[in-house]
């Protein structure tokens, strides 16, 4: 078995820095996040998870459940955030990985975007599994032009979409504790599959503080063009973000996974 957390180290000192946890979405690899080291060179190590069945992991198979698949990154993130400053970026279904991982190995901030709260995500991909348009819809919005891809290609990655798709199913939300840590959630104003309360949402699941930022374009916006995001990265990594001011509402609990 491969490893579900990769790294793209810069130099001998990165793992002195603090690390960056990057969950990419539905259907796609970690390797996208290798662009982002050169930009935090110095700030912090960039790591990316790597779920089975794509890139260097493709031949292995899919977890059975949501929860298997968060266990085992959180048991391989541990020793890699002992002594550090730990920052966790999901994007899309990697959002949702993104904060069960953080109830398990606490960072210093959540920071999720397009990605809907737990509390919405109960049965979200049920409507896209058998849904060859909507998992086309998904596909063509995602952070590649689909016109450097043969078809074998894309029906490979389409497979893979609809895999995440249906593992997403496995994952029950369920009412518990609040995160202790400040959560930052990205949205676009022209996201048509994650609306303003679903963003707004994660605002019950921290008792930390909660800021939303938007910018403009469509799901895959922020993945698209990164820079804004990497910058507001760089500024947790270091420190430099104050507290937020938004208070969080009532808790609606932690998620956990379905049987």
């Amino acid at each position: 078995m491969g490893t579900w957390i990769s790294t793209w180290p810069s130099g001998p000192g990165d793992a002195d820095l603090p690390a960056l946890l990057c969950l990419p979405p539905a259907g796609a690899g970690c390797q996208q996040f290798r662009a982002w080291t050169p930009a935090l060179a110095g700030t912090a190590q960039v790591y990316g998870v790597q779920l089975p069945g794509r890139e260097n992991r493709w031949r292995e198979p899919m977890p059975e459940t949501f929860g298997e698949a968060v266990e085992a990154i959180a048991a391989e993130l541990r020793p890699i955030a002992a002594g550090r400053r730990l920052v966790v970026f999901g994007h899309s279904f990697g959002g949702l990985l993104g904060y069960e991982v953080a109830r398990r190995v606490t960072p210093a901030a959540l920071v999720v975007s397009a990605c809907r709260a737990p509390g919405h995500w109960d049965g979200a991909g049920r409507g896209i599994v058998d849904d060859d348009e909507e998992l086309d819809k998904l596909f063509d919005t995602a952070g590649m032009d689909p016109a450097f891809l043969d078809e074998d290609t894309r029906s490979l990655m389409v497979e893979m979409l609809r895999k995440d798709a249906q593992l997403s199913l496995s994952y029950t939300h369920v009412p518990g504790d609040r995160l202790p840590v400040p959560v930052h959630a990205w949205g676009a104003d022209g996201d048509e599959t994650v609306t303003a309360q679903e963003l707004a949402g994660w605002a019950a699941i921290t008792t930390a503080g909660f800021h939303v930022h938007r910018v403009t374009g469509g799901h895959h916006a922020v993945l698209r063009r990164p820079e804004t995001v990497l910058e507001h990265l760089a500024a947790l990594l270091r420190e430099d973000v104050a507290a937020p001011a938004y208070a969080a509402g009532p808790a609606p609990g932690p998620a956990t996974s379905a049987p």
